[in-house]
């Protein structure tokens, strides 16, 4: 982390504008670039007493699971993990919070990149529900999906924050994803906790175990973990029941055919003549006549490179109907599947039934009108531990994909999310001595439910995280 002041310290990721920073996004095209202005969730924070501390390291424009695609190198985790991955592509953020030296960091969460990097460093991550904080000043990576997200510590920190200053309130007329005042006011008003009443106890809170998250890539030890977590949430009078979350299955290939689509078209003006570093190493940059190729080839790494491809080939004519439209189609399914599972109706949406063919045979169904509806669902961030980087750095493109399997369906539905840290109790097996004896802990919450959900995650992260 570069740092440039001291006081009550926020750390902020390289995407989002900081007054007296550079804003690189991590990227060699960005170099040097110093956006005049503090995005609104910075100047948010000053008001409230913040002092900006430095920026931190990330995959490069937010698209990477490790932050080992940064321009400036890789995001090592804090001791004693340093030969660990710190998560992304907000490692740099997570990492910063771990070492204490910040009480609040930002990151931004495309489809997991803040919870991602909580989990591997043993904080908290938080996602709160699409619309809630301000994304002006944040360069976009795929705009239907960004969200500015926190991570701290504890729980407290964040509730305290965002519930507790009455954060979750304020819309900026500058963004056109804010919610509006109005909007705010009629979400709130079907919503408990947005008083900054703290809950006491899990009595009468209905947990969901998506049987579809159990998958074979999940590891023996987080497996553990999270059934462990479950024992824990009953013995604290919370209820635990399996739910099904049918099109969940096809959620990461949906994200991973959107997020590359929005990003191809929000980096198209990134050639070196409106914006970004122009390459001046040649008397020309139009070899074949394209102009900015050779600015666009140094500018950006291999894995932007490889995410405007994908996106601009999902986007042809020859593909949009098949690729972009069809993985838009299984996002509605998926926002749909959440909004059947949970008591609460989502007050943007009207209410739909759910077709119980659709439902995983194993699933119990509380009456004759369907299944038991939940309050939050109980998950784990991640299939794996924290992974060395030495694995890290030799994975495919697809294994680094794999690893946001648990954290993209929210994303797609815009649902506030937090992961906590979370004690594994089984012992290392052989050739594991290496491994992290933690993992993360998610739990979803129904849209604009978030004060809810930070105060039952507050009781749920005292008692699992036994490190």
């Amino acid at each position: 982390m570069r740092c440039n002041s001291t006081g009550a310290r926020l750390a902020v990721k390289d995407n989002i504008a900081s007054l007296g920073s550079l804003t690189t996004c991590d990227s060699n095209i960005l170099a040097g670039t110093a956006i005049p202005f503090d995005a609104t969730i910075v100047s948010q924070l000053r008001s409230r007493g913040f002092s900006v501390v430095g920026k931190t390291g990330m995959d490069e424009f937010g698209m990477g699971t490790h932050s080992t695609t940064g321009a400036r190198g890789i995001v090592r985790n804090a001791e004693p993990l340093q030969d660990f991955s710190a998560g992304g592509s907000s490692g740099g953020s997570a990492v910063s919070v771990s070492k204490g030296e910040a009480e609040i960091a930002l990151g931004t969460d495309t489809g997991g990149s803040v919870r991602m990097p909580a989990a591997y460093t043993g904080t908290v991550g938080f996602k709160p529900s699409y619309g809630m904080l301000s994304r002006f000043g944040v360069v976009p990576y795929a705009n239907s999906l960004d969200t500015v997200g926190l991570l701290a510590k504890t729980v407290t920190k964040i509730r305290d924050l965002l519930i507790g200053t009455k954060l979750f309130a304020e819309h900026d007329h500058n963004d056109p994803t804010s919610l509006p005042v109005s909007v705010r006011q009629r979400c709130t008003a079907q919503r408990t906790g947005y008083d900054g009443q703290a809950r006491s106890t899990l009595r009468g809170i209905t947990f969901g175990l998506p049987i579809e998250y159990n998958v074979e890539e999940l590891n023996s030890s987080v497996r553990d973990g999270w059934i462990r977590a479950a024992q824990i949430v009953e013995d604290m009078g919370g209820r635990v029941v399996p739910v099904s979350l049918p099109t969940t299955r096809m959620a990461l290939s949906a994200y991973y055919v959107i997020a590359p689509a929005e990003a191809a078209s929000n980096l198209a003006k990134y050639d070196g003549i409106r914006y970004g570093r122009r390459n001046t190493d040649t008397d020309t940059d139009a070899p074949d006549g394209v102009l900015y190729a050779k600015t666009r080839a140094s500018g950006f790494g291999k894995e932007v490179k490889r995410r405007i491809l994908l996106g601009s080939y999902s986007l042809s004519s020859e593909a949009v109907d098949n690729y972009f439209i069809q993985a838009q189609k299984v996002r509605q399914l998926v926002r749909r599947d959440f909004d059947r599972v949970f008591k609460l109706s989502n007050p943007l949406r009207d209410e739909q039934p759910f077709d119980l063919s659709d439902m995983d045979e194993s699933v119990v169904l509380e009456n004759k009108l369907g299944p038991t509806q939940v309050d939050f669902l109980l998950c784990p961030t991640a299939p794996t531990t924290p992974p060395l980087l030495e694995e890290v750095l030799h994975q495919t493109p697809l294994d680094s994909y794999m690893n946001d399997v648990f954290t993209v369906p929210a994303s797609l539905a815009g649902l506030p999310a937090i992961s906590v840290p979370m004690g594994l109790a089984s012992p290392a097996q052989d050739g594991e001595e290496s491994k992290a004896n933690f993992g993360g802990l998610q739990l979803i919450g129904q849209y604009w439910d978030d004060a809810r959900l930070l105060s039952v995650a507050e009781l749920v992260s005292r008692a699992v995280d036994t490190r």
